[in-house]
C-alpha cells in the first residue's frame, strides 16, 4: 500500500515539474511580446499580455513552493551541525510539523480565497479569477500530502528503521 502511495506521490510530483517548466514557457511568450512591441513598431502594444504574464508568474511561483517541500529545499533552513539520523529525525519533524501549519493555513484561507474570487473576472482577459486563486489552496493541499510522506519517513528512523 505504501510503494502504491509513494508511486502516486512520485507521479504527481513529476506532473508538478512538467508544469513548473509549462508554466515558464507559457510566462515567456507574453513577457516577450511586451518587450519586442516597445521596440518594434508592426506588433501592437498588447495590454492582455501584463495579466498574463501575472498570472503565469503566480502558478509558477505556487507550482515551485509545492516541488520545493517535496524536495525538501522549502522552508527549510540547515542551523545545526550535523547530527546522528534520529535526532536528525526529530529535528526534521519539528520543521515539517511548522510547515504543516503554513499547509494548513493556505489550504484553509486559500479556499476562501478561491470561493471569494469564483464570482470575480479578471478585467482584461475576462478570465474567472478563481482559476488563479485555486493556486493556494492546491498549493497547501499538495505540501500536506508531501509533508505526510516526510512524516512517514522520519518516524520510520526514529523506530531503528531506514536511514536519512
Amino acid at each position: 500500500m505504501m510503494h502504491m502511495l509513494r508511486t502516486l506521490i512520485n507521479l504527481l510530483h513529476g506532473a508538478l515539474q512538467w508544469l513548473l517548466v509549462a508554466s515558464v514557457a507559457i510566462l515567456i511568450i507574453p513577457v516577450m511580446l511586451q518587450i519586442f512591441s516597445r521596440y518594434v513598431g508592426f506588433i501592437p502594444r498588447y495590454i492582455w499580455t501584463e495579466e498574463l504574464a501575472r498570472f503565469c508568474f503566480i502558478w509558477m511561483v505556487m507550482i515551485g513552493a509545492m516541488i520545493a517541500v517535496r524536495e525538501g529545499t522549502h522552508f527549510d533552513v540547515d542551523l545545526l551541525p550535523q547530527l546522528a539520523p534520529k535526532p536528525t529525525a526529530v529535528m526534521r519533524i519539528i520543521t515539517h510539523f511548522a510547515m504543516l501549519i503554513f499547509a494548513v493555513v493556505f489550504l484553509y484561507f486559500g479556499y476562501q480565497f478561491a470561493i471569494f474570487g469564483a464570482n470575480q473576472s479578471s478585467e482584461l482577459s475576462e478570465l474567472p479569477m478563481w482559476l488563479i486563486f485555486i493556486a493556494w489552496p492546491l498549493a497547501g493541499a499538495f505540501w500536506l500530502l508531501f509533508l505526510a510522506e516526510k512524516f512517514v519517513d522520519d518516524m520510520r528512523v526514529l523506530r531503528g528503521g531506514v536511514r536519512l
